[in-house]
C-alpha cells in the first residue's frame, strides 16, 4: 500500500541522473570525496538488496514513468531491467539464498488502485509466476529466510500492516504481529531465530525484534523521529537501519540487542536502504549526496 502510493506520487516528478558509486570508509567516518562513479542514468532507486553470492545489486527503479526491478553487477556493469514487458509496478524484491531467484511485489494495477501480490521469478527475469495472490489485501516486503525454507512478508489482511510468516511454497501462513499500528519491513536474523521489523506502535516508527514465532516482541530504538528499514548483518552481530533523527536520513548501525547505536554515513544529504555484503564487512546504501541518486559501498568496522 505504501509503495503503491509512493509510485503514484513519484511518477509525477521529473528525475535527474542516477549515479552508481563505490568507495570506502572506516570507523564510521564520512565517505571519501574520491568516490568512483560507475554508471549514470535517469531514474529514482530504492529497496537495495545485495545478492547472497556477492555479485549483484537488486533494486527498485522508477524510470520513464514506470516502477520496476533492476539488477547491476557490483562493478557497475550489466544494468538490467528484469521485466521489460511489464506494464504495472513491481518492486521491493528479495534474493533467494542461491541468488538464482527473486521474490517480489507485483501490482496488478487497476486504474489508480494498487492490488499487490507476491510473485517469484528467475534472477534473469524469466519464469515469473504468482506465489501469493491478491485477495483484497496488500501483500508486501517479502523476505526469504537464510535457508530459503521460510518467507516473511507484510500484509493488510487484518486491516492494518502486520508481519506474516509462511513456508516457501506459500503454505502454513500465520500472523506474527497483530497491532493496531503499522508493522512492516521484516528482516530475518541469520540463524532464523529472530526477526527485526519497523513498528509505529509506540507513536513513531522504531526498530523492534521478536522471536521467529512472534513471541517476546521488544523495542530496540526509542526516538521521536523515524527509524525504519532494518537490515541484519549476515554474521548476526549488527543491524543497520535508516533514521532521520539527525535532521536528514542517515544509515545507523547498532548491536543486535539495540546497544551502541551510531551514525555511519554522517552526511548532510539523504542516505537510505542499507544492505550488507555476504561477508558482513561492507555496507551498501542509496544516497543523493552527489545531487543524483547513487549506490555507495563502504567498509564498516563494527
Amino acid at each position: 500500500m505504501i509503495q503503491s502510493i509512493l509510485y503514484r506520487n513519484l511518477r509525477q516528478l521529473g528525475f535527474g541522473l542516477l549515479v552508481l558509486t563505490m568507495t570506502a570508509i572506516a570507523d564510521g567516518q564520512p565517505v571519501s570525496p574520491k568516490a568512483q562513479r560507475l554508471v549514470k542514468l535517469p531514474g529514482f532507486i530504492q529497496h537495495l538488496q545485495w545478492s547472497p553470492d556477492g555479485k549483484k545489486f537488486l533494486f527498485t527503479r522508477i524510470h520513464a514513468g514506470k516502477m520496476g526491478l533492476w539488477t547491476v553487477n557490483i562493478d557497475g556493469s550489466e544494468l538490467t531491467l528484469l521485466l521489460p514487458k511489464a506494464n504495472t509496478p513491481h518492486f521491493d524484491a528479495h534474493w533467494a539464498p542461491d541468488s538464482k531467484r527473486v521474490l517480489f511485489v507485483y501490482d496488478i494495477l487497476q486504474g489508480t488502485d494498487g492490488k499487490l501480490q507476491l510473485d517469484i521469478m528467475n534472477a534473469d527475469g524469466s519464469g515469473q509466476k504468482n506465489l501469493l495472490p491478491h485477495k483484497g489485501t496488500f501483500e508486501e516486503s517479502p523476505r526469504y529466510s537464510r535457508d530459503g525454507t521460510k518467507i516473511l512478508w507484510t500484509s493488510t489482511r487484518n486491516k492494518n500492516q502486520d508481519i506474516w510468516f509462511m513456508d516457501a511454497d506459500g503454505k502454513n501462513q500465520k500472523a506474527l504481529t497483530n497491532d493496531l499500528a503499522i508493522d512492516n519491513s521484516p528482516t530475518w536474523s541469520p540463524d532464523g531465530k529472530r526477526i527485526a521489523f519497523a513498528s509505529a506502535r509506540a507513536g513513531s516508527l522504531d526498530i523492534w525484534v521478536m522471536n521467529a514465532d512472534g513471541s517476546e516482541q521488544k523495542r530496540l530504538t526509542d526516538h521521536p523521529r523515524m527509524d525504519y528499514w532494518p537490515s541484519w548483518s549476515p554474521d548476526g552481530k549488527t543491524i543497520a537501519f535508516t533514521t532521520n533523527r539527525d535532521g536528514n536520513y542517515e544509515i545507523y548501525l547498532m548491536n543486535s540487542d539495540g546497544t551502541n547505536q551510531r551514525n555511519v554515513t554522517t552526511h548532510p544529504s539523504n542516505d537510505n536502504w542499507a544492505t550488507w555484503s555476504p561477508d558482513s564487512r561492507r555496507l551498501a546504501w542509496i544516497t543523493n549526496r552527489d545531487g543524483d541518486y547513487a549506490i555507495y559501498v563502504a567498509e564498516v568496522k563494527k
